[in-house]
């Protein structure tokens, strides 16, 4: 596998329990571990409506051997470095109250339980992320279009519970991500909006790809959605002038 491994459903399962085994080596059965999946790996085992990620964002509960076991496991299979890593920690989507709002999901060689963020707490993470260039907001479509298919349409109600329980209050979020909400939670058509808005989300990852290319080192967390704004503005120009 290269560096573009892409992570499914499937696979993650198998490299889940790979990790456990390889955990168990280091430890017996004693010392359990635990890891709580979110962001991408958390649609993954959820719902239908994606197919794959390009690494696991966890919180990992594990002995200090859980680092070599990644390793090990992440060296033998040919994964990318980082395949599944706590990052995530560091971003403002993280909140310490996560776990106490995961759900079990599977054992894995009886050492390592697997838990995972679903419905409303996984929309509020996405919203508090926002980013317009990955899969968050087609994500939250995708998670409400599922959800209202099987019976079990989420509200807004739910969804700003979850907000506030994860990060204290609803004006935490930016303007972006509560006018996006408050449109989507209105309209008619999810299937259809899903699959704009991931036409959308490629289409300025590529742009974003380009601009990088051109001016390395410029782009950060802080100017991204200023340049992405800057972008959109250019091309809507450049289809202007080509009427």
């Amino acid at each position: 596998m290269s560096i573009n491994t892409t992570f499914t459903k499937e696979n993650l399962d198998l490299y889940l329990s790979r990790l456990a085994k390889e955990y168990r080596k280091r430890n017996g059965t004693q010392i359990r571990a635990e890891i709580v999946l979110i962001g991408g790996a958390a649609v993954l085992t959820n719902y239908g409506f994606r197919d794959m990620t390009y690494d696991i964002d966890a919180i990992i509960h594990a002995s200090s051997s859980m680092k070599d076991a990644i390793r090990i496991v992440g060296d033998e299979l040919g994964l990318p470095n980082g395949w599944l890593n706590s990052d995530f920690i560091k971003t403002a989507s993280y909140s310490p109250k996560l776990l106490q709002y995961s759900k079990f999901y599977k054992r894995f060689g009886y050492v390592l339980d697997v838990r995972t963020i679903s419905r409303e707490y996984l929309i509020a993470m996405k919203l508090m992320s926002g980013r317009k260039y990955k899969n968050d907001l087609s994500d939250i479509i995708g998670i409400l279009y599922e959800e209202q298919q099987s019976g079990s349409p989420l509200c807004m109600e739910q969804i700003q519970t979850a907000v506030y329980n994860l990060y204290g209050n609803w004006e935490c979020l930016s303007h972006d991500s509560r006018d996006f909400i408050y449109e989507i939670m209105n309209h008619n058509n999810l299937e259809n909006l899903y699959k704009f808005y991931r036409t959308s989300e490629i289409s300025t990852k590529e742009a974003l790809i380009d601009f990088e290319q051109n001016y390395p080192n410029v782009v950060t967390t802080n100017n991204v959605n200023d340049i992405i704004k800057q972008l959109h503005e250019r091309k809507k120009s450049l289809e202007i002038k080509a009427l």
